[in-house]
């Protein structure tokens, strides 16, 4: 094995959900590294889509997963769904803060 290479988890139903749900926490500005001033923009269009495959995998696999896996689904999309309405009114509310700085400064 070369330094390059590193162990790969076992491709599983639980990876695949784990996987859509860090993706749309990465999409919704959750986890940034580095400074604070470089933190992209939440992009909601692309949270709301990996939400709704997450959700579209739910219903697919209705009846054919363990209920420790349709446990895992139904908690990570009810996990996100909060997180994309408290990301949604942290992103209108910023420009209010914003605007109310630039008053009280002035």
């Amino acid at each position: 094995m070369s330094d390059q290479e590193y162990p790969l988890p076992a491709a599983t139903f639980e990876f695949l959900i784990l996987s859509l749900k860090a993706q749309t926490e990465m999409h919704l500005g959750m986890f940034h590294f580095g400074e604070e001033k470089d933190r992209p923009e939440p992009d909601f269009r692309i949270a709301r889509h990996t939400i709704d495959l997450l959700a579209m995998l739910q219903e697919k696999t209705r009846g054919n997963v363990s209920m420790e896996e349709q446990r895992l689904v139904e908690n990570a999309l009810t996990e996100l769904r909060f997180r994309f309405v408290q990301a949604m009114e942290s992103k209108k509310a910023a420009p209010e803060i914003e605007s109310k700085e630039e008053q009280a400064g002035s």
